[in-house]
């Protein structure tokens, strides 16, 4: 990804730039809302990660400015401002995700890939991993040739997992992409819909292909 982050603290800076580089992403720096606003409207992104309380220019006037501007990139805003209205005066500004500090960087990482990934046209019509064929004009799974009947939430789920195949996707990772829920409701929705799926996908085949991954999440793999 090509992210954008607008953000006056040097050391969260320093700390979002490195850990974005290790994780194989560009990153483009403004520290004041002046310059970010010119990054903005200037160049593409796949995300940009904007801090509230911004010199020269608030970061809500940066965001409001630039989507009158036309400009429509995923914006994850982040600041100390933790109060439910600020999140709310940020998110009716046009951001689609709103993170306070302090934060944990994996969780950083998880959103944007989420909002980028949200954004990213799908390359063709069908995943396939294995035996497992995921059609996604005509909404039909099958396994070994065998049609699964699979519900919309666990079609969406199996969607998800067979876009990351082989890697870890977190509790995070699917409540935002799958329930488009921004925040964990303490609820079993996930263990439940896994459940069901892993019923349907890897009940009386060879081998199962839905792992979990104690204390991180979710994999599906072919073997």
């Amino acid at each position: 990804m090509n992210i954008l982050l607008v953000e006056d603290e040097p050391t969260v800076a320093r700390l979002i730039q490195k850990g974005l580089s290790e994780s194989g992403h560009s990153c483009e720096h403004a520290d004041n809302g002046k310059d970010g606003l010119s990054f903005a409207t200037s160049k593409q992104y796949d995300v940009i990660i904007l801090d509230r309380m911004l010199p020269q220019m608030d970061g809500i006037e940066v965001l409001n400015s630039y989507r009158s501007q036309g400009v429509i990139t995923p914006t994850l805003i982040l600041s100390a401002k933790n109060k439910v209205e600020d999140k709310v005066k940020g998110l009716r500004a046009g951001a689609e995700d709103y993170l306070t500090k302090p934060f944990a960087f994996e969780e950083l990482l998880a959103r944007i890939e989420i909002l980028a990934s949200r954004n990213a046209p799908l390359s063709n019509t069908n995943l396939t991993l294995g035996e497992l064929d995921l059609d996604l004009i005509n909404r039909k799974v099958t396994r070994e040739g065998k049609v699964i009947d699979l519900q919309s939430k666990e079609f969406k789920l199996l969607e998800y997992l067979m876009h990351n195949p082989g890697k870890i996707v977190t509790r995070t990772m699917l409540l935002e992409k799958v329930w488009e829920y921004n925040f964990d409701p303490q609820t079993n929705v996930i263990d439940v819909h896994i459940s069901r799926l892993r019923n349907k996908i890897d009940k009386g085949f060879d081998y199962p292909m839905i792992e979990t991954i104690r204390g991180a999440g979710y994999m599906i793999n072919n073997r």
